[in-house]
């Protein structure tokens, strides 16, 4: 009788901890690509880096970079840094690097951004700018955040959503006669690395994004706070020596 028991136990266990063929096998793959997202400290700023595949290393990496060392700073508004993407799949930069984006726009619950960065893809000039939900996305985010900040032809993205309406800005130097043709409307400067107009910051891209994060990490926490970031990465820091404009 007792055998009897154990062997209908059994079966009982094994049809609880084996599922079925085809659903449950999908439910398990389910519970195995939950997702996580990244703690956001409370206090800080939150700033959101668009990705996508083609994204240059250079305009992602210095200024997430200059801004997630904020953390190490005392007694200031520090940054939380993360990723958003149209997908959940790992990005390809065009320099190769894979990415898996923090957030998906398209169907995360997303944090309020405060500062948006927009670096720079290989497809800015062209085909990025026809993906009306990434430019609806930028013109939401600009609707609350503080700062809205590119690099090289991120300038296309910010232009192409309207709000560098009424406002000064650059981009990659050789590409700065195609984005005035592109937005013959705009006031695009040419022989500057950055400009700051309202809360708008456009930079030259490249290894001037460093420079481009520094100039706002100063203008939200002061030189020596500037200073100390630029020399944990051992750049030297002094306004003065890059050529801007900052539009009162």
């Amino acid at each position: 009788m007792k055998q009897t028991i154990y062997f209908f136990l059994l079966i009982f266990l094994a049809s609880c901890q084996f599922p079925k063929e085809g659903e449950s096998n999908e439910a398990l793959k389910q519970i195995k690509q939950e997702k996580t997202f990244p703690k956001l400290e409370k206090d800080r700023y939150n700033v959101a880096f668009l990705i996508m595949d083609g994204t240059f290393n250079t305009e992602l990496t210095a200024p997430f970079d200059i801004f997630q060392h904020t953390i190490f700073r005392e007694n200031i508004k520090a940054m939380n840094v993360f990723t958003v993407a149209n997908t959940d799949k790992p990005i390809t930069t065009f320099e190769g690097m894979r990415i898996l984006p923090d957030y998906n726009y398209l169907k995360d619950s997303l944090p309020k951004i405060d500062i948006l960065v927009v670096p720079s893809a290989e497809h800015h000039l062209d085909t990025d700018l026809e993906d009306t939900a990434m430019i609806d996305f930028v013109k939401r985010v600009d609707k609350e955040a503080e700062f809205i900040t590119s690099h090289c032809d991120g300038a296309f993205v910010l232009a192409k959503a309207g709000v560098l309406n009424g406002k000064v800005s650059t981009t990659f130097p050789s590409d700065i006669d195609k984005m005035r043709v592109t937005f013959p409307d705009l006031d695009i400067r040419k022989e500057v690395l950055f400009v700051h107009d309202g809360k708008y910051i456009t930079s030259a891209g490249g290894a001037k994004s460093f420079e481009a994060a520094l100039y706002l990490c100063e203008f939200l926490y002061g030189k020596e706070v500037a200073k100390s970031l630029a020399g944990g990465l051992v750049i030297d820091w002094n306004v003065d020596k890059v050529p801007h404009l900052i539009v009162k």
